[in-house]
């Protein structure tokens, strides 16, 4: 794994680069459209950008994602989405974002973090869908996963309210 790359906050600049990286990504702009909206709202918790030669090449966001158990909200977020350019993938680059970006989590006061993604992926980072199945979600299986930041925060039968610009997505 090479790291001829450099991971930083995103800027104002970035953001039609940011939408380029999301739809080559994913093969569609659905998860473009999501970011736009979730930055549009406010909603950002973070949001990075991995650089080539001075080229954003993947992005990652991190978005207030309230989550409700027993008249109290636990501080989370949702990754959602993480994009690399399909040239870039392969050179940790995806690992790198969700590292740097789950450490501005946990200094920006975030204690859970949920992400629907691949199974076989995310558990690297500490997810699991165990975790997930305490949450009352429109989500469940083992794409959806979970991780604490704060150990022993999401407890049974909370509520995950994924805010209006995931709307885009859960109705797709």
């Amino acid at each position: 794994m090479d790291h001829d790359f450099r991971v930083r906050a995103e800027t104002d600049k970035d953001i039609a680069a940011i939408r380029h990286v999301n739809e080559r990504a994913f093969g569609r702009a659905d998860e473009a459209d999501l970011v736009d909206a979730l930055r549009d709202s406010g909603a950002a918790v973070s949001s990075l950008v991995a650089e080539v030669a001075a080229s954003v090449v993947g992005h990652i966001l991190f978005s207030r994602l309230p989550i409700d158990h027993a008249g109290r909200e636990i501080a989370s977020a949702a990754l959602a989405p993480v994009a690399v350019l399909p040239d870039q993938q392969r050179r940790g680059i995806g690992s790198a974002l969700i590292r740097q970006g789950l450490a501005r989590c946990r200094a920006a006061g975030i204690d859970a973090v949920v992400v629907l993604g691949h199974p076989d992926y995310y558990p690297r980072f500490g997810f699991t869908a165990g975790l997930a199945e305490r949450l009352r979600a429109p989500f469940s299986g083992p794409a959806f996963m979970a991780l604490e930041l704060v150990p022993g925060v999401l407890e049974q039968g909370a509520c995950v309210r994924y805010p209006a610009p995931f709307n885009l997505m859960l109705n797709n």
